[in-house]
């Protein structure tokens, strides 16, 4: 019972951090209907970037780690919401009108550009930075096995509840959310109504990586190393997880990743940890054959 808590503990936190990146795919997807496969190497971009701060914050002999989570919360979120930005003004809005499959092979290639800057600017190893938040809060003391949070875990785990409750508050309650939510419905009736469609679409980008760079900082702090593919595969995983939960849907993502953290968490401590892939993209397939929309997404009905 001990060991299953500790997994429970340890699902949660890698589900956190899915679900965090799987957020921005739901929300792109959710405005313009398309994937967005370079989101993956966003968040890389800022692990690396909170990699470089944290480092910098070391040499300035900065000792204080209130002062340093929150300078790279800062930094992190500020470089890479401009590469959100990027990513959509060059690889997405000049194909806005064109076929479907023209934006996701730009997507797919502004992926390969950023994982090929990264290796060429910081090279092929791996990033390590010494431990930023050390122990934690033993929850049980078992006969042979103590249950312990970390302070890492009890941060990602907070700080991914404070920002599901902001973003859902932001989509239902402010004028910002409703443009958004105008544009996922009709893009050329909401331009008509008055609507700056591309700020809308922009503003939607940069949230999403700010997001992303949340997580990297997250990941940053949790593992303490990073390397320049961990994009590709944390990406895939919180693709998996919006489409999971429903593609389209902020509390799906949110939902998703955290299945898919406890699946991996479980999987790895009961069975083989080999195959604990091969088991999240197999329920992943059960699950949309018995309900292809996702688990708490709504199938697209085309009025006629």
């Amino acid at each position: 019972m001990a060991y299953a808590l500790q997994q429970l503990i340890n699902g949660l936190t890698l589900g956190s951090m899915y679900g965090l990146i799987a957020i921005g795919y739901t929300m792109v997807y959710g405005i313009i209907g398309m994937i967005n496969f370079a989101h993956g190497d966003i968040f890389m971009v800022s692990a690396f970037i909170a990699v470089t701060a944290f480092t910098i914050l070391a040499a300035a002999d900065v000792t204080s780690i209130p002062l340093a989570l929150t300078f790279v919360l800062i930094v992190s979120i500020f470089f890479t919401s401009a590469y959100g930005w990027a990513v959509e003004r060059t690889a997405y809005r000049p194909l806005r009108g064109s076929s479907r499959l023209a934006p996701l092979i730009s997507a797919i290639g502004m992926s390969i550009f950023l994982q090929n800057t990264v290796q060429l600017t910081q090279g092929a190893r791996v990033k390590p930075i010494p431990p930023v938040l050390e122990g934690g809060v033993v929850l049980w003391d078992a006969p042979g096995f103590a249950v312990q949070i970390g302070w890492s875990q009890i941060l990602i785990i907070v700080t991914t509840v404070i920002l599901m409750s902001a973003f859902t508050w932001m989509i239902t309650q402010t004028p910002f959310g409703r443009q958004q939510r105008a544009c996922e419905q009709d893009r050329k009736m909401a331009a008509l109504l008055g609507v700056n469609v591309d700020r809308t679409i922009s503003y939607t980008f940069m949230l999403g990586a700010a997001l992303a760079a949340v997580a990297g900082v997250m990941v940053t702090v949790y593992y303490g190393v990073v390397d320049f593919f961990i994009g590709f595969l944390a990406g895939i995983k919180a693709f998996t997880a919006a489409v999971l939960g429903g593609i389209g849907s902020l509390p799906g993502a949110m939902l998703g990743g955290l299945l898919i953290g406890l699946i991996e968490s479980f999987w790895s401590a009961y069975l083989w940890a080999e195959y604990k892939d091969v088991a999240t993209f197999g329920i992943l397939c059960l699950v949309l054959i018995l309900r292809p929309s996702g688990l708490l997404g709504r199938p697209e009905v085309e009025k006629v």
